[in-house]
């Protein structure tokens, strides 16, 4: 099952998938227009001869007109397109190509114009003149011309998308919601008022002295995502215990431990097979099962902002801000327990992210990279503030006093203005006041 989600996809994510469809499809209602021709359904035509109607050599031209308009239209859309990949991989990170070449859009677009070439081929093939036994498929023709208007239509569309994409705020808003979205499907619930802790609920069976057997990668690569209800089920059915070794989002080697079984013997090959399919792995990271991999794209891209060749702090703060509503949705969430039972039996010990290790993965770097730079500072800080006033967990607000005291240390260490350093000191005591109130109840637990 993972190999075929794997699959599709990386089928969504292509440039030919979706076009080929439209392809397909217009292949068919090419034929279906011809057909309909044949049967004499376009009379109605001939009632307006000045705007349908045309001998076999007028059809023949306007059609193939429109044909090669449209593949030299593809053309300079391909071109655009590489220009757009190689200006976002050297402006921003390499690691956003995916998602523009996974643009729902630029496919379709692409699609359109290849479907409106192959359906005027079809057509063409369809002309004849007098001396092969007349046949003009008016109505066929009457509708290449008005997909060629379509197409014009979505030219100039896509004109404006390409345009509207490869600015900062829409890259950096589109990795943002994509990995919202995933922390909504991953971590559904809310914490409330409770003490707000990620800890197991129940007592952990006696697992020092376990027999664990190891189960290696069968290749190199990260893995994308893992099938947490096969892996639930292969423990039951071998009435064991399945413990993973790297969690999403981490690099395995080939033959390196992938995941362990409490066993008293080796696994025989069908439990090794059925442990690894659990398993996506591929060359590249995927934010289906990932939230780390949203945050680290934007964390690259604000990187790449701050760098010295670019020094482009507006972006960055952009990406902070974007990472605080990111924070911000993760903060009043229960991370589930790595430790997983069924009918009171441990039976997976699982390894994910944590508040804390995704709160470091969104600003540890940028902090690091934010020297002298008080513009930055005061946005982490203005950060920080907002995740604490939806935050209820000692852990996590332990967790956000500690980037607070590293901001603080950082501006104390590379600030040389006075008036810079107050400023810090300023939003410092609101930070602090923030993160000593508790955060107030959401309108759905007041109930």
């Amino acid at each position: 099952m993972n190999k075929i989600k794997q699959l599709w996809s990386n089928l969504q994510s292509s440039f030919w998938f979706t076009p080929s469809l439209i392809v397909l499809f217009s292949a068919a209602f090419a034929a279906a227009m011809i057909e309909a021709d044949s049967a004499g359904s376009d009379q109605w035509l001939a009632q307006w001869p000045r705007l349908f109607g045309s001998g076999a050599e007028g059809a023949r031209g306007m059609m193939s007109t429109i044909a090669g308009s449209m593949m030299t239209v593809v053309g300079v859309m391909f071109s655009m397109i590489l220009v757009v990949l190689a200006l976002a991989s050297s402006q921003y990170t390499s690691r956003i190509l995916r998602n523009f070449m996974s643009s729902r859009v630029t496919q379709v677009v692409l699609g359109i114009f290849a479907g409106i070439f192959t359906y005027c081929l079809i057509v063409l093939r369809t002309i004849r003149s007098g001396d092969e036994g007349a046949f003009v498929p008016n109505l066929a023709v009457f509708f290449g011309f008005v997909l060629a208007l379509g197409g014009v239509v979505a030219l100039m569309f896509f004109i404006h998308h390409i345009a509207s994409s490869i600015q900062a705020s829409s890259i950096i808003s589109s990795v943002a919601e994509e990995t919202i979205a995933v922390i909504d499907r991953l971590f559904p619930e809310k914490l409330g008022r409770g003490p707000g802790e990620d800890d197991d609920g129940q007592t952990l069976s006696p697992l020092s002295g376990r027999n664990w057997r190891a189960v290696r990668a069968s290749q190199n690569g990260y893995i994308q995502s893992v099938n947490n209800a096969a892996l639930l089920r292969l423990a039951r059915k071998r009435k064991s215990i399945v413990r993973m070794e790297h969690g999403i989002g981490d690099f395995v080697v080939r033959n390196s431990p992938l995941a362990s079984l409490a066993l008293e013997n080796p696994p025989d090959h069908e439990t090794i097979a059925a442990l690894q399919d659990t398993f996506s792995i591929s060359s590249y990271r995927t934010v289906e099962q990932d939230a780390a991999f949203g945050i680290r794209q934007i964390v690259d891209m604000a990187l790449k902002a701050l760098s010295p060749g670019i020094n482009d702090t507006t972006t960055a703060v952009m990406c902070v801000d974007y990472l605080t509503a990111i924070m911000a949705q993760l903060a009043p969430r229960q991370i589930p327990s790595s430790h997983r039972y069924e009918e009171g039996q441990l039976r997976v010990i699982a390894k994910g992210p944590s508040f804390e290790s995704l709160l470091s993965e969104a600003f540890d770097q940028i902090r690091g990279n934010a020297t002298g730079n008080v513009a930055i500072m005061l946005r982490m800080l203005g950060a920080v503030q907002t995740i604490a006033s939806v935050t209820a967990g000692p852990s996590r607000r332990r967790a956000l006093r500690d980037q607070v005291q590293w901001i603080a240390e950082l501006a104390e260490r590379t600030l040389e203005s006075a008036h810079d350093r107050a400023r810090i000191e300023t939003r410092l005591a609101h930070v602090c006041e923030a993160l000593e109130t508790e955060p107030a109840l959401y309108p759905d637990e007041e109930k």
